[in-house]
């Protein structure tokens, strides 16, 4: 077993009088790939918001590598290596999909508002550098054909591939995706679980939210199951589906 990347303790959250994460804890390996699932309004959105640091939890900690993200900002959060995407694509729609991918680069780069308000000269190589990295990711994600094109004229599953570009380009080490198969067909599906594998296989640890239960049992090396805010189990797919809590909660008799 790999030693921990990301370590989860004990963490809270409560919006008003609804406890949406309660004293959830769990470990994901590094260069694995964990899911978390659970039914609609388990928490899972809201525990990707707060290990990304989106939002702050109210108790528990969160570390990367042994190093505490509790109270770090998202920007600084996203510089020690996580980096995630969202149930919808969250893309500049007027900006092309070249631009939209390089946008996640930018957390590498060492030119920042003044440099570039001032268009310095040293600055261009890095930023063609930046344009390369960009393109060199898409045509992997077999979508280099469509840099140049407006995000928001994209079809949903390029719109996909092009989030999944830009958190890549941050070149993190824990990538967390939300509901990434959302939306796309069997074969659209079968195309993503390759992609997935072939992210932890490059070396980066995966942690993804998702409800297609037969992506998260093909793909996974271990699963959290989130209830009302609690964790309810955690183990290797084949456990989870065995389990007779996560059978009567969640997954239904058809499952087992």
């Amino acid at each position: 077993m790999n030693p921990a990347r990301l370590q989860v303790q004990g963490l809270d959250h409560r919006f008003g009088g609804l406890q949406a994460v309660s004293e959830v804890s769990f470990d994901v390996p590094a260069q694995s790939i964990t899911a978390v699932i659970g039914p609609n309004g388990a928490g899972k959105t809201t525990l990707f918001n707060l290990i990304s640091g989106m939002i702050r939890p109210q108790r528990g900690s969160i570390r990367l590598d042994g190093r505490e993200l509790t109270r770090l900002a998202a920007h600084r959060i996203a510089q020690l290596g996580v980096s995630r995407t969202f149930q919808t694509a969250r893309l500049f729609p007027r900006l092309s999909a070249l631009e939209n991918v390089m946008v996640g680069r930018h957390c590498r780069s060492r030119a920042g508002f003044l440099v570039g308000m001032f268009n310095l000269p040293w600055s261009w190589a890095e930023e063609r550098a930046i344009r390369w990295k960009a393109r060199e990711l898409m045509e992997a994600l077999g979508i280099g054909d469509c840099a140049e094109e407006e995000a928001g004229a994209l079809s949903f599953r390029q719109q996909r591939l092009v989030e999944i570009a830009r958190a890549l380009a941050s070149e993190p080490k824990l990538l967390m995706l939300d509901e990434p198969a959302a939306g796309l067909n069997l074969k659209e599906t079968e195309e993503l679980a390759r992609l997935i594998r072939s992210i932890r296989e490059s070396g980066i640890t995966v942690l993804l939210v998702e409800h297609d239960m037969s992506l998260v049992m093909d793909i996974s090396d271990g699963v959290v199951v989130l209830n009302y805010g609690r964790k309810l189990a955690e183990g290797p797919p084949a456990e989870i589906q065995r389990d007779p809590q996560v059978i009567r909660i969640y997954l239904g008799g058809g499952h087992a």
